[in-house]
């Protein structure tokens, strides 16, 4: 599967996803508690889709998430990044991420949100991104504001704050 470019934080290595990186990545998607702000895979193969869709993206965009994986002890650990949601493309660019709930408060979701501005404005030229979050999910409004995004309004139609970061250029 095409991808992003490989990039490394503090504590990640940000690469394309992989085929094997499915089961991991399912485990994470299948846990109602890591995952009770977004969507919970019901199964393998739900997963397995997701990343196609993303990849499909790709292909048009020239971007789409990464797999994260923790430096530490190479496991994959989440997912996300830059991307346009394959189902709801017209919500734009966005940054979204999952995290496995055994790394929370690690500060790899901060990782992942900092570089993803980063992939857009420096090396594909795009002048802005927004990220969604729902109001109950305080940790994710954390996560943005101090990565530089900007709280813009409450979108109804799918009950969630938008947040939007600009370019500096």
């Amino acid at each position: 599967m095409p991808g992003p470019p490989t990039i490394e934080t503090q504590q990640l290595i940000l690469r394309r996803p992989l085929a094997n990186d499915v089961d991991a990545l399912f485990e994470i998607q299948r846990d109602p508690e890591a995952m009770r702000h977004t969507y919970v895979a019901p199964n393998r193969e739900a997963t397995v889709e997701h990343l196609k869709g993303y990849g499909a993206r790709f292909a048009e965009d020239g971007f789409m998430p990464w797999t994260a994986v923790y430096k530490e002890n190479e496991q994959v650990v989440g997912w996300g990044g830059l991307n346009r949601d394959p189902k709801e493309p017209h919500w734009g660019i966005e940054v979204a991420y999952f995290i496995h709930s055994g790394y929370w408060g690690r500060g790899l979701a901060s990782e992942i949100v900092r570089a993803s501005p980063e992939l857009a404005f420096e090396e594909l030229g795009i002048p802005e991104a927004i990220a969604f979050t729902r109001r109950e999910n305080i940790g994710s409004q954390r996560v943005l504001e101090k990565a530089g995004f900007k709280y813009v309004d409450f979108v109804p139609e799918i009950e969630r704050l938008r947040y939007k970061i600009l370019s500096d250029r």
